[in-house]
Order: structure tokens, then C-alpha cells, then sequence
């Protein structure tokens, strides 16, 4: 499936910036199952300082914000071909050692709410696999997907507690969970082109682990799948904060707007 991307980002201030600095997350790389055939950035209000990897091979580009700037629009377009490969990714690569990913952090560290979810998954007749989709199954069957009522600081341990939360929240309990499970797991930023609409408010996240023979496979709690041709990934951590899409501090700007848009459609191929 070709698949055409449009995200904006615009940040509005209440005060000129005096000093800023942006790690944009923004930009796919081609990887198993995906394919990028252009990605292009544009910046108003900053410019490009530095374009690496990371530790997490993420293609990361580090912006300062222009001296006296209002507002910062970050815009990205591209196209990218993907195929279903029922959510294998494949074997592990990186700077990070695999061990790192069994390591719990303050946004994945499960708590007696979690572990009242992984209650009963210890089904001696499963593989890993079957043990991680019933987990899957068991956390959106418990935490329903409701919007504005957790933050990216929100734990999955909150996000249990409340049994309320979004993409982010399924992705850090299911991880959180695999962990303490022993099975290595990371946190997945990127894109998921809709069935029922083009525009939407904001990026998705899931979760992938790794698995003997199989390497990562992802896990989409939110929808109860495995990613498929219709997702695009674009940057992987242990936790929401190593795959954030943008972060950053800003000196003087005072109070912040952010409006983000969003498009992800099917491309059809000209013959």
C-alpha cells in the first residue's frame, strides 16, 4: 500500500522566544515492511542545527528557534510504501542492547493495577506469542479507549487505575507488562491511516516485543491487532519519551498554543 503523509505541528507563544531548542522525531526511515520513497520538512520560526541517529537509531533533527520568534510550524510530507507482514519487523538492531528493553521506567513500571490485568496469563499450553496477544486482549477489555482524560505523563499504572486512556496508555501497560513478564518491549511511534477518515488530531503509538525466532512483532492494543500495510512506523524507545515525536524547551516564551493536522491517506499508484 503507498500511503501519503501531511503532519503539521504549529506551536503559538505568548511572548517572543528568547532561546530554544527542538529534537524533532518526524522522519521514517525504510525499514522491514516500509519503504520511503520522499520525506521532505519544512521549518518556520527555526531552523536545522544537526540530523543524526540516536541511540535508538531514530532519525532525529535538532532545531533552534529563531531568537524573537511568535510561533514555530513544523510541516512534513512524504509517501511510504508499506506491505503487511501480520507485525514482524524482524530481528533485533540498534545501538541498544536488547537486555536494555526488559529495564522498567517510571512510565512503564507496573504497579497492583497491572498486575491484576496479568492475572491468569500463565497458560502453560501458550507459546509467548498467544500469552502476549491474550495480554493485549486483556488490557483494552479492561482500560478503554477515552480521550482527554490522561497526558504524556500519565503511567500506565494511572492509565490502569483510572481503566481509561488512549494509544499511549495501552502501549506503556502492555510493555510495562511484558516486562515484568520477561520479554523485551518498546514503545512505537507513527502513523495509522484510518478506514473512515483522512484528517486526524494527532499520531498513534503501540507497542512491539521481542520475540525468540520471530524478533519484534508489533502489538496494537488500542485496535486489537497487529499493525498491518495500513501503519508506518517512525520512531522506537523504551517509553513514549525516547519515541517523542517532538521535545524541547524554550526560554521566555511564556504560555503555549499547539495545533496539530494531521492526514494520512492511500496513494493510488498512476499507471
Amino acid at each position: 500500500m503507498r500511503l501519503r503523509i501531511s503532519h503539521t505541528t504549529r506551536y503559538e507563544f505568548a511572548n517572543p522566544v528568547k532561546h530554544g531548542l527542538q529534537r524533532l522525531r518526524l522522519t521514517p526511515k525504510s525499514t522491514q515492511g516500509q519503504t520511503v520513497l520522499d520525506w521532505q520538512m519544512h521549518l518556520e520560526g527555526a531552523r536545522c542545527e544537526v540530523e543524526y541517529d540516536d541511540h535508538n537509531r531514530n532519525r532525529t533533527t535538532l532545531v533552534s528557534v529563531e531568537p524573537g520568534a511568535t510561533s514555530i510550524v513544523v510541516e512534513c510530507r512524504g509517501s511510504v510504501v508499506t506491505a503487511d507482514s501480520a507485525g514482524v519487523v524482524g530481528l533485533h538492531s540498534g545501538h541498544m542492547p536488547l537486555w536494555s528493553f526488559l529495564e522498567q521506567s517510571a512510565l512503564t513500571r507496573p504497579g497492583p493495577r497491572v498486575r491484576a490485568i496479568m492475572a491468569g496469563l500463565f497458560n502453560p499450553r501458550d507459546t509467548v506469542l498467544e500469552m502476549l496477544h491474550h495480554l493485549s486482549a486483556k488490557i483494552i477489555a479492561q482500560v478503554s479507549y477515552v480521550a482527554g482524560q490522561t497526558g504524556v505523563d500519565t503511567t500506565g499504572e494511572e492509565a490502569a487505575e483510572l481503566r481509561m486512556g488512549v494509544c499511549q496508555d495501552h502501549a506503556h501497560i502492555f510493555i510495562g507488562a511484558a516486562r515484568a513478564l520477561g520479554v523485551p518491549a518498546r514503545y512505537v511511534s507513527g502513523y495509522l491511516m484510518m478506514n473512515d477518515r483522512i484528517e486526524q488530531e494527532a499520531g498513534h503509538a503501540w507497542a512491539e516485543a521481542h520475540l525468540d525466532g520471530l524478533g519484534w512483532v508489533g502489538f496494537d492494543v488500542s485496535n486489537g491487532i497487529s499493525p498491518d500495510e495500513r501503519y508506518v512506523r517512525v520512531a522506537t524507545g523504551r517509553d513514549y519519551r525516547e519515541a517523542a515525536p517532538i521535545t524541547g524547551l524554550s526560554y521566555g516564551a511564556g504560555e503555549s498554543l499547539l495545533k496539530v493536522t494531521l492526514a494520512v491517506e492511500q496513494q493510488r499508484c498512476e499507471q
